[in-house]
């Protein structure tokens, strides 16, 4: 009887799927000096703040470019709660508030190697974007490794002047109560390395 129980279990045991992991990580990109930050707070990321530093304008061929432009400072409003500003406030401010049920499932953008994160584009389950700073430089693209997860947070580093590097960490959403904390349930799954 003993042995029958034994083999019904391992049988059980090999049978069985696994479990997914419901979180995931893109690795942060950028230069990684300065201050590290993680995002926090509970529930869902309701709105985004961004701030773009544009300056060092010159005139070429009838056009004017841009070879200094970066990222200086975000911030995610989690349920009614903004989180404190990453970076600074500096610059001209971007601002998206998402309608219920949207969530970011993309964040894109451009960073330079040698400092800062030069563009960044945050994209919704409906297709709206939010889009800060400039084309330059070395493109990145963070998207959940699983159908239906969503942003729980951006980390990554900052300097006095902005952003040096972002990663961002996938997840689902409880909205049923609390102990849903990004800062408890992604941060504990998953630990930064930052290149």
């Amino acid at each position: 009887m003993f042995s029958i129980l034994v083999v019904t279990v391992f049988l059980a045991s090999c049978l069985a799927m696994p479990i997914k992991d419901p979180y995931s990580y893109s690795s942060a990109v950028g230069q990684g000096l300065g201050t590290p930050f993680a995002s926090y707070g509970e529930g869902r990321i309701t709105a985004v703040r961004v701030w773009e530093i544009n300056n060092n304008y010159y005139y070429y061929y009838y056009y004017y470019y841009n070879s200094n432009a970066y990222i200086s400072g975000f911030q995610l409003r989690y349920g009614s709660t903004w989180s404190p500003v990453f970076g600074r406030e500096g610059g001209e401010k971007q601002e998206m508030e998402l309608f219920n049920d949207e969530a970011i499932v993309e964040v894109s953008g451009k960073y330079n190697p040698a400092d800062y994160i030069c563009k960044l584009v945050l994209t919704t389950n409906m297709g709206r974007t939010l889009s800060a700073g400039q084309p330059n430089q070395v493109s990145f693209n963070f998207y959940p490794a699983n159908m239906g997860n969503e942003l729980r947070l951006l980390s990554g580093r900052f300097n006095g002047a902005g952003i040096t590097s972002i990663g961002a960490h996938w997840g689902l959403v409880n909205m049923e109560g609390a102990g849903n904390s990004t800062l408890e349930t992604a941060l504990q799954t998953v630990t930064p390395t930052y290149s």
